[in-house]
């Protein structure tokens, strides 16, 4: 029992020798995880985002879309917001811009 505890004290003490390098060695494990994250979830969604919001930006009249509902129609009017979309003839829907997940090829609405 003796033995045991004096060896426990003295743990610490031969830690507190590390220093700064035993505290970087123990943090490096969490360091290594937050960058392999960054590189495999953060940044292909930042980059998607961007994508996504330069076609919405790109969105013109006339355009054939389809939204994430999966309607597929063509771009009669736009507003700041919300774009009509006419799905069928006489039949035009308003709907938000981000709804829109792409832009198709000219004619596919028909």
């Amino acid at each position: 029992m003796f033995i045991s505890s004096a060896f426990a004290q003295t743990a610490p003490a031969a830690a507190a020798e590390g220093g700064f390098m035993g505290s970087l060695t123990g943090m490096l494990p969490l360091v290594l995880m937050f960058v392999v994250l960054y590189f495999v979830m953060i940044r292909p969604q930042m980059k998607r985002q961007k994508e996504h919001r330069a076609m919405i930006d790109a969105l013109a009249k006339g355009d054939d879309v389809a939204t994430a509902g999966g309607i597929i129609g063509t771009v009669t009017r736009m507003a700041e917001q919300f774009i009509y979309i006419q799905i069928a003839s006489g039949v035009e829907i308003q709907i938000q811009r981000s709804a829109v997940t792409q832009v198709l090829p000219k004619g596919s609405a028909k």
